[in-house]
C-alpha cells in the first residue's frame, strides 16, 4: 500500500519537475544569450576603437601638439601673403624712389624702405613666394628622383643597390650646401636653376631613407605573402612597400623645406638665386649688409620672415614624427 501510494506521488511530481528544469534551462540560456550579446556588443565598441584609420589617429595626434599647430599656423599665414602678394602687397616691390631712400618704419611704410627707396614690407610679401616655391619645388625634385632610385636599391639588391649606394656615398662626401653652391655656379644665377641645384644636392638624402625604409619593409610577413601569391614585383613595390616608406619620407621632405630655403635664401645671398630686381630675401639680406647700423631694417625683416618660416617647418616636421610613429597612443 505504501508502496502504490510512494509511485502515484512520483508520477504526479515528476512532469512539474521536469517543467520546472526546463524552464530553468531556457532561463539560462536566455541570460546567457543576453550576456553573450553584451560581451560582443562591448567587443565590437571596443574594436571600432582600436581599429580607427590609421590617418585619423596620426591627425589626432597632431592636432595635440601645440607647436606643429602654432608652425602650421605661420606656414598658412606665409602662403596666402605668397599666393595674394598682388592683392595684399602696398606697393610695388620694384619701384624705386630716390626720395625714400632708406626710410624708417612709418605709418606710410610700415617695414621702412630699402637703399633704392623700395617698400620693404612689400619685398618681403614677394620674397615669401621665391623662398616657399624654392622650397617645394627643390624637395619635390630630390622626391621625384630619390625615391625610384631609393625604392630599386633597396628592394634589388646586389650589384644595383651597390652601384646606387656608392653614387650617393660620393655626393653626401660633399657638404649640401657647398654642393648646391657649386651646381648653381654651374648652371648659371637664376631662381630656377637654383632650385634644380638645391633639389640634386638634397637627392641623396632620399635615396638612403629610402633604401634603409625599403630593406625593413620587404622582409615583413605580408610582403612575403604578396610575393608567395604570385604578384609581380613592381606591384609589391608600389602597392605593399611604398605606401608603409611613406610616413619617414613624408617627415624628411617636411624638413628638407626648410633646409631649402635657408639654402635658396644663401644662394640668393651670393647672386646665384633671385635675381635683381626681383625680390628674395636672401637678396635683400645682401643689400642690407652695407646698412646694419644706419638702417637696420632692411635686415631685419627679411631675416626674421626666413626665421619664422624655417622654424615653422621644422616644428611641423617634429609634430608629423610623433604623429606618425606607430608606437604613440
Amino acid at each position: 500500500m505504501a508502496d502504490a501510494m510512494l509511485q502515484r506521488f512520483r508520477a504526479k511530481w515528476r512532469p512539474v519537475r521536469a517543467k520546472k528544469t526546463r524552464q530553468h534551462k531556457n532561463l539560462k540560456s536566455g541570460s546567457d544569450s543576453i550576456i553573450t550579446d553584451q560581451a560582443l556588443g562591448n567587443l565590437s565598441a571596443t574594436a571600432a576603437i582600436d581599429i580607427e584609420s590609421p590617418a585619423r589617429r596620426a591627425l589626432y595626434r597632431l592636432l595635440r601638439r601645440k607647436g606643429a599647430m602654432i608652425g602650421l599656423i605661420v606656414i598658412a599665414t606665409f602662403i596666402v601673403l605668397a599666393l595674394f602678394a598682388a592683392l595684399i602687397a602696398p606697393y610695388d616691390p620694384i619701384a624705386s624712389s630716390w626720395s625714400l631712400v632708406r626710410k624708417p618704419p612709418s605709418a606710410a611704410h610700415w617695414f621702412g624702405t630699402d637703399d633704392l627707396g623700395r617698400d620693404v614690407l612689400s619685398r618681403v610679401i614677394y620674397g615669401a613666394r621665391a623662398s616657399l616655391m624654392a622650397g617645394v619645388i627643390s624637395v619635390g625634385i630630390a622626391l621625384g628622383i630619390g625615391v625610384p632610385f631609393g625604392l630599386l636599391a633597396g628592394y634589388r639588391g646586389g650589384f644595383v643597390d651597390g652601384l646606387i649606394s656608392r653614387i650617393t656615398d660620393a655626393m653626401l662626401a660633399c657638404p649640401f650646401l657647398i654642393l648646391a653652391i657649386a651646381l648653381a655656379a654651374f648652371l648659371g644665377p637664376s631662381l630656377s636653376n637654383a632650385m634644380i641645384a638645391i633639389g640634386i644636392s638634397a637627392t641623396p638624402i632620399f635615396i638612403r631613407l629610402t633604401r634603409g625604409q625599403v630593406m625593413n619593409v620587404k622582409v615583413e610577413d605580408y610582403v612575403e605573402a604578396a610575393r608567395a601569391v604570385g604578384n609581380p614585383p613592381w606591384r609589391i613595390v608600389l602597392v605593399h612597400i611604398l605606401p608603409n616608406v611613406m610616413p619617414a619620407l613624408l617627415v624628411q621632405a617636411t624638413l628638407s623645406i626648410a633646409a631649402a630655403i635657408i639654402a635658396e635664401a644663401a644662394l640668393s645671398f651670393l647672386g646665384l638665386g633671385q635675381q635683381p630686381p626681383a625680390p628674395s630675401w636672401g637678396s635683400m639680406l645682401n643689400s642690407a649688409q652695407r646698412f646694419l647700423t644706419s638702417a637696420p631694417w632692411m635686415a631685419l625683416w627679411p631675416g626674421l620672415g626666413i626665421f619664422l618660416v624655417v622654424l615653422s617647418f621644422n616644428l611641423v616636421g617634429d609634430g608629423l614624427r610623433d604623429a606618425l610613429d606607430p608606437r604613440e597612443r
